[in-house]
């Protein structure tokens, strides 16, 4: 029998692993039409919908996105590879991975990927975690089109994000606490007693209780509360809609470390596991991320490195000792489940074997992978965006940006950085032009931002 499959029966088990290291070694139907029609007013951030017909939604809580776009214009710049390949001062093109475009819908007829709206429904969710808010950015137009607080409080500092298949997003409160928020307009509900739907439409936010579009929060009594996760749902051609959506998570109190699985329509927990065997620090679990089969993988960061992984079906989890040398930041999963490490270095895991692949490539902290055999693993790194080859670990390509910190894909092919501070960053990875939003307050976010990284993981095909 396997090592590795023969360790899923037990729980804590610590599964011993390989390493080879080296220097080069939303879904809706087809016409997009909201429930109702309605009219926004002219209010700056906030739009407020009339809707003859009420809205749909799976529970009782507050909704949201924004009907109209208001925010501060993106900034184009051109930029030229400080590095496109190992050697210094060598210019080269980086690979193309796949045409700076739509990607080809895939969806069931009449149904389209992307939240129901194709890939044109794409946005990324940033943190801005001294804020306590988080910021929804029109990855076409580069502008920020929703704010949001996190929590009723106001003072959860959010990092991660991650975006379902059905197109909206959950954001992890570091000092406890989940909230989701509606991407569509079209699944708000009235709640404030206020006619129509009152919610943001640019860098303004409206006080919590106020704004419609909050899906549901969920409250966690957790010291730190960092990785968030979208599993797969199951797509209903019937109703071209996404169903049966759950939602990972993880925290720690004290030294217990617990992951979560959450009802995505009702934010209630649904099943959980205390992992045992985890070096207590202060973050617990850093990073997360799910598999083709809606698996959970988690990694630590600080002394005792870790990788684990919980079982959907049986919340069994395993758990192995990462390669020695860099504390791992971030974290992904590729189209061949290859669960990836990210720090200066780049650290493959192949599940199947056990065994990890390692090499120096010059990143520093978040990290994603595109799509296809030819996909690159892209690293933030500071000021640059690094390209790695995830067959050979070699660096193939190295642009720069004006700062980068996590790192997400959106559907059209651009790659996105936010950095620590105010600015998100798209990149194209065909001639290394840069567009910039500077409008952030005090951001810090990675993890799967755009939902790219959900749909593509294990060989699904990403979807807006």
């Amino acid at each position: 029998m396997n090592m590795m499959r023969s360790v899923l029966s037990v729980q804590g088990r610590v599964a011993e692993a390989c390493v080879v290291a080296g220097a080069v070694l939303l879904t809706g139907c087809n016409d997009g039409t909201p429930n109702g029609t309605g009219a926004a007013d002219g209010t700056a951030g906030t739009v407020t919908i009339t809707d003859s017909a009420s809205a749909s939604a799976t529970d009782g809580a507050t909704t949201g996105d924004s009907a109209s776009a208001s925010a501060t214009a993106a900034t184009s710049v051109s930029s030229t590879a400080a590095d496109s390949g190992s050697e210094a001062g060598e210019t080269a093109p980086p690979p193309v991975v796949f045409d700076v475009g739509v990607l080809p819908d895939v969806g069931v007829p009449p149904c389209e990927e992307g939240g129901g709206k194709g890939p044109e429904f794409s946005f990324l969710w940033a943190s801005n975690s001294s804020q306590g808010t988080i910021s929804k950015i029109d990855t076409q137009t580069v502008t920020e089109v929703g704010r949001f607080i996190t929590r009723p409080d106001g003072a959860g500092d959010p990092s991660r994000t991650s975006v379902s298949q059905s197109g909206h997003v959950a954001v992890a409160n570091r000092v406890g606490g989940v909230t989701k928020i509606y991407a569509d307009i079209s699944f708000c509900e009235e709640s404030n007693g206020t006619p129509g739907i009152q919610t943001s439409d640019d860098s303004t936010y409206l006080p919590w209780g106020e704004e419609e579009c909050v899906a549901w929060h969920t409250p966690f009594n957790y010291e730190s509360q960092r990785p968030v996760a979208w599993a797969q749902g199951t797509l209903d051609t019937t109703t071209c809609s996404y169903i049966n959506e759950r939602l990972w998570t993880a925290g720690r109190v004290g030294n217990n470390f617990d992951v979560l699985l959450l009802d995505g329509d009702t934010g209630v927990v649904v099943d959980q596991v205390a992992v045992v065997g985890l070096t207590n620090d202060f973050y617990g679990m850093y990073g997360g991320a799910v598999d083709g089969d809606g698996n959970f993988w988690a990694s630590t960061l600080g002394s005792g490195n870790r990788l684990i992984r919980v079982d959907i079906d049986t919340m069994d989890y395993e758990i192995w000792n990462t390669p020695v040398g860099p504390h791992w930041y971030g974290m992904t999963v590729d189209d061949q489940n290859n669960v990836w490490l990210c720090s200066s270095d780049a650290a493959r895991f192949d599940y199947a074997t056990a065994t990890f692949t390692q090499a120096t490539v010059g990143g520093w902290t978040g990290c994603m992978a595109e799509r296809g055999e030819d996909g690159l693993l892209w690293m933030a790194s500071g000021n640059s965006l690094v390209g790695v080859n995830r067959e050979t670990l070699a660096v193939d390509a190295n642009w720069p940006v004006p700062g980068s910190y996590g790192v997400s894909i959106d559907f059209y092919g651009y790659v996105w950085t936010v950095e620590n501070g105010n600015g998100a960053h798209r990149l194209d990875p065909s001639d290394g032009s840069v567009t910039s939003y500077n409008g952030l307050s005090g951001a810090y976010t990675y993890s799967d931002m755009t939902g790219y990284a959900l749909t593509n993981a294990g060989g699904g095909v990403p979807s807006g």
